[in-house]
């Protein structure tokens, strides 16, 4: 945003998991430079501090930043952070499920299973519980938007990184099905692939055996490490555009925060929510030129 920008955020609350570093906190930080004030969250008591510091040196005074520790795949924690914001702001205009982890690499096995559901705890079914309980809050006020973080797992296999896959085309499938379920209520729920970023994940990735993650997957990471990556401004700044009202009525989308021209979807409301586009869909013949495996 330049100093002549209309800020798009101006008396918003945010909240934003996994807000500690990487993108969650590009995220933030942009939501405060939008006029935002937050409520943010994080596993690592650490970082989330030092984020906290970084983010608050940001604000005005109309603004604030609050951090709380908060492990998603937490019940509990999630109810008091949801509970601390509103107490705080009588509202929650806007949820970012940013939390998340690759799991285990490797086979799925007996020896990694505990780590397999820690996965799907903390990127299924962590987001699932955050938006269930803005949800209630957003349908009193009749408006709210609702930001998932997908990945390549959404749309692609990644042999030997299983969890992660299964967890974040699962996400999508839910972002698409209550997108459809608040449709009536102005809230909009939409994914976001912000792209290969060069963030610890990908560190962790480079620190395992390539045998481990694939050989194609680790030469891919690799290569990704030494060129740089999708800078993180790109996902940020489709988060911000997700969380404005110029996004009103995009909504149930997985949208490519590198290859979709998506600063000019509003214009094309009525095709979006018309169509599948965007969306995870089976492919069949037809779509590929075949008509041999179509009745």
């Amino acid at each position: 945003m330049t100093e002549t920008q209309e800020k798009l955020l101006i008396d918003k609350v945010a909240l934003v998991t996994g807000a500690s570093e990487g993108l969650g906190f590009e995220i933030a930080k942009q939501f405060i430079l939008e006029g935002a004030s937050l409520f943010i969250c994080s596993r690592d008591a650490k970082r989330l501090a030092l984020a906290e510091t970084k983010l608050k040196e940001l604000t005005n005074k109309s603004q604030s930043v609050t951090a709380i520790i908060v492990d998603v795949s937490d019940v509990n924690r999630c109810k008091e952070f949801v509970n601390l914001a509103i107490s705080h702001h009588q509202k929650i205009d806007i949820l970012v499920n940013n939390a998340g982890i690759y799991g285990p690499f490797g086979e799925v096995n007996q020896k990694n299973w505990n780590n397999w559901v820690q996965a799907l705890q903390i990127n299924l079914f962590g987001s699932v519980c955050m938006s269930s309980l803005v949800v209630p809050i957003m349908k009193k006020q009749k408006k709210g938007k609702i930001i998932q973080l997908s990945g390549g797992g959404a749309t692609n296999p990644l042999p030997f990184i299983s969890a992660y896959a299964c967890s974040k085309a699962a996400i999508v499938r839910y972002v698409e099905t209550l997108a459809e379920e608040l449709r009536d209520f102005n809230i909009d729920v939409n994914s976001i692939a912000p792209g290969a970023l060069n963030t610890r994940m990908l560190d962790m990735v480079l620190a395992a055996a390539p045998k481990d993650v694939g050989q194609d997957f680790y030469e891919k990471s690799k290569k990704q490490k030494e060129t740089g990556g999708v800078s993180l401004e790109y996902g940020a700044n489709l988060a911000v555009f997700l969380a404005s009202e110029k996004s009103n009525h995009i909504t149930g989308k997985l949208i490519s925060a590198v290859w979709d021209n998506w600063e000019v979807w509003p214009e094309y409301i009525k095709e979006l929510n018309t169509s599948d586009l965007y969306t995870l869909r089976r492919i069949v013949g037809k779509d590929r030129g075949q008509n041999w495996g179509d009745k």
